[in-house]
């Protein structure tokens, strides 16, 4: 063999070499990311599952693959607190790169966890007010995401009653104390209430007692439901129209899911366009961006639906001035 061959041998094995490391630099770089999900729903709740789908859809058309170059955890709490002080855990333990937690709660139980890992969440209310972030444009922590939609809302989903049914002249709102939209919710319906409108609450503990108190409610006249977002009212949309419907009393509910279980009227953000949005954060914070530096984004799309079918079954004609503005109506 000349010398001339093995002086080119010797530097092909040297650019080989040299290339190793740049070989396992690009692996790493292509390692598997990790993304939690924690969702609020029941792994039944047909929104639920819709709403992941969405999801990973959105992750999907910016690169990420399910099982190819991510991973996604999803956590169902159905709104049972022992599940999600559970699942937050776990889902922190598996270090993922990105938790996407739903709901004021969700976000909670993973900054208890954990105040460094990275969250987008959905379906919150009031982030500031509730300490998930020092402000909308800066959120300064480990969260940042998207409104589903603000306590104002709820004057219009008495407005909404009201107009839908104006002979009501009781109000029950169904809420859940224990969180702060239940109160900022109420309070926001006790400022527009006219006098001569009774305004009461029926505070969700468990579902005996929700039926107890919708019963009680209904025993007096011209009675009428504003139905908050709570852990209890969101995983059981046909239990509460069932109940609404046996007693003929109309109500008003946060998102259209109700109305497509036999519900009246539903008034609020399309709560999917949160999922739909939510991906993009998550692929800019797996590319190194810090969710304190993300403004938190309110809803871009609100809809109002009405069941005509509901309507009929309560004796309500429905003002033709309320039809034109649906952008649903269920015949």
């Amino acid at each position: 063999m000349s010398a001339s061959v093995k002086r080119r041998d010797f530097i092909t094995l040297l650019g080989g070499a040299a290339a190793w490391p740049l070989a396992a630099r690009a692996q790493q770089a292509e390692r598997m990311r990790r993304v939690g999900v924690l969702i609020h729903l029941s792994e039944a709740h047909p929104a639920g599952q819709r709403y992941v789908a969405v999801f990973r859809q959105g992750l999907k058309e910016l690169g990420w693959t399910d099982g190819g170059n991510v991973r996604i955890d999803v956590r169902w709490i159905a709104g049972d607190l022992e599940r999600l002080r559970s699942y937050s855990g776990e889902l922190v333990a598996l270090a993922p790169d990105v938790i996407l937690a739903t709901y004021t709660p969700g976000v909670l139980a993973v900054q208890r966890t954990s105040r460094t890992m990275p969250i987008v969440f959905v379906g919150v209310i009031d982030p500031v007010g509730s300490g998930l972030v020092k402000s909308l444009a800066r959120p300064g922590s480990n969260a940042t995401g998207f409104l589903v939609f603000e306590y104002s809302i709820a004057a219009k989903w008495f407005e909404l009653l009201k107009e839908i049914a104006p002979r009501v002249s009781r109000v029950a709102v169904v809420r859940e104390a224990a969180i702060a939209a239940g109160i900022g919710q109420f309070a926001a319906i006790q400022a527009l209430a006219p006098i001569g409108v009774e305004l009461s609450v029926i505070d969700i503990d468990d579902s005996g007692a929700i039926e107890r108190d919708i019963a009680a409610f209904a025993d007096g006249p011209n009675g009428g439901l504003i139905v908050t977002p709570n852990r209890f009212t969101t995983n059981n949309p046909d239990g509460i129209a069932a109940l609404a419907a046996r007693h003929r009393l109309p109500a008003v509910y946060p998102f259209r899911y109700f109305v497509d279980a036999g519900g009246l009227i539903s008034y609020g953000a399309d709560e999917a366009d949160g999922y739909r949005r939510a991906p993009a954060y998550v692929d800019r914070i797996l590319k190194g961006a810090k969710p304190a530096d993300l403004p938190v984004q309110a809803p871009t799309k609100y809809e109002l639906v009405i069941n005509l079918k509901t309507a009929k079954a309560m004796g309500l004609t429905v003002p033709d001035s309320l039809l034109a503005r649906a952008d649903e109506v269920i015949e």
